[in-house]
């Protein structure tokens, strides 16, 4: 017997594998995957968030604003009690968001796991860094996982957004899973008839004023016909456009595509940018010409280095997976290489400007403007200007920050306040080097008060200044 379920119209389908069941699963299939359907299109499933950061709170509050009870769960407690006096500390999603959803009891958060028992859909929502050998490292969704599994029923769909390596759902999760039945049930679960597991990347771009959590398209994988159309079903409810594809690793695989697209085109671009400073040809110039034409180009810009939650890091989870396969990711190892190497580029930068004035980087006063990863928002993950600051500490070079978005930085070993801004600020420092075009400065103040400035983000293209110097 196959499964059948009527698809939303904002569900998109690409070839789907639709999976034959034995008699004997059919009654047992039948009633959980048709009880969880009624709870979705009702909105009366319950849903748990596991992980409250930049991905987790705002998918909260998404379903949470679509008529869902939301429960989060955070092993901070700071960031629960946070959340639970009803103020977001995630730049995009308003405090009075966290509020009105507390206050209709639409939301609550936990800073134990205990509750998860009684979630209907339970979305992981954990940080997947790298290890110092740049290997995966998957101790929050180990960690994620076990807490599931201890509290796991007949009848749940589990959802893992977290960027991995493709087949991290099917490998890892999915035995999991299936053998944490024995505790709930006395016997192994069976994925797709017991519970549900699929796979949809977070797309989450912080800052982004066009595109948020409603209307970027979700992709979805699930592991068997009935955990794609219900991991679907739930997401379609709230999401403008549901992209449903045949598998969780083609899922997972999507993420890593996005990423790696990104992560190669700027480190050609950063090459550029080093090519045309040999050449002494203006990047700038060429790229924005470039872009004129309507087709067959996208325009990419360099800067110091890669920084966010995902482009610096996602395509060496498809890189180690694939060493695991005995293949190299070529284009990934080689744009990693460029791409780290920016803000040593941009230090050599420094330098050869302080020697127009016949000074070295030891002792001389650097103003470093803005240290989130990119311009209008407070994300310091990965960021490219610790990298710099480092470097110039290094080679003794007495170090400011200026960022209105991050008054206080302590991370990655540096604990520093930003300067207050002035309009002469720029006066008190040998070098100012423009890290992160924050669009709230007043750049003209900043290029009227400077000795020199070092610009890797073109943030002062509409002026003509002997001082300055272009990436």
């Amino acid at each position: 017997m196959i499964y059948s379920q009527s698809i939303p119209q904002n569900i998109t389908s690409t070839k789907v594998v639709q999976m034959k069941r034995s008699p004997a699963k059919t009654e047992a299939f039948h009633k959980n995957a048709q009880q969880l359907k009624e709870l979705l299109l009702q909105k009366q499933a319950k849903v748990g968030v596991i992980g409250l950061g930049y991905v987790g709170l705002p998918l909260s509050m998404a379903f949470a604003d679509g008529g869902y009870s939301v429960l989060g769960f955070d092993n901070n407690p700071s960031k629960v009690e946070t959340l639970m006096k009803g103020v977001s500390y995630i730049q995009d999603v308003p405090t009075a968001d966290v509020a009105k959803n507390l206050n209709a009891k639409k939301f609550v958060a936990f800073p134990n796991f205990a509750k998860l028992k009684e979630c209907d859909v339970v979305v992981v929502c954990v940080p997947t860094p790298l290890s110092k050998t740049k290997d995966p490292d998957m101790s929050y969704i180990i960690g994620a996982l076990s807490k599931i599994e201890a509290n796991l029923r007949a009848g749940q769909l589990i959802i893992l957004e977290s960027t991995t390596y493709p087949g991290t759902t099917r490998e890892v999760m999915l035995p999991h899973l299936e053998k944490a039945g024995r505790v709930a049930g006395g016997k192994d679960f069976v994925c797709g008839e017991d519970f549900f597991l699929a796979f949809s990347p977070e797309r989450v771009d912080p800052g982004n004023q066009k595109y948020n959590v409603y209307n970027t398209p979700k992709v979805v994988g699930g592991v068997t016909e009935a955990c794609g159309e219900l991991a679907s079903i739930f997401y379609s409810n709230v999401m403008e456009k549901v992209i449903r594809v045949s598998s969780p690793e083609s899922a997972e695989m999507v993420k890593l595509l996005e990423n790696t697209f990104r992560q190669v085109n700027i480190g050609l671009v950063n090459e550029v940018a080093i090519m045309c400073e040999k050449l002494k040809i203006d990047c700038w110039e060429v790229i924005e010409a470039a872009a004129t034409k309507p087709f067959g180009f996208m325009p990419f810009y360099p800067g110091p280095g890669l920084g966010g939650h995902c482009i610096p890091i996602d395509p060496s989870y498809l890189s180690w997976k694939l060493r695991s396969l005995n293949y190299t990711a070529r284009f990934i190892e080689l744009a990693n290489t460029v791409n780290s190497s920016m803000p040593e580029f941009c230090v050599e930068k420094i330098s050869l400007a302080l020697n127009e004035d016949s000074k070295a980087i030891k002792g001389s006063k650097i103003l470093v403007m803005g240290v989130s990863y990119k311009k209008d928002i407070d994300d310091m993950r990965e960021s490219p200007a610790l990298d710099v600051i480092h470097l110039l500490q290094r080679r003794g070079a007495k170090v400011d920050y200026y960022d209105s978005f991050v008054p206080h930085l302590d991370w990655d070993g540096i604990n520093m306040k930003s300067v207050a801004w002035n309009t002469n600020l720029s006066s008190n420092y040998d070098l100012v080097i423009i890290t992160t075009d924050h669009t709230n400065v007043d750049y003209k103040s900043l290029l009227d008060n400077s000795v020199r400035i070092v610009d890797t983000r073109n943030a002062l293209k509409d002026f003509r200044d002997e001082r300055i110097t272009k990436l």
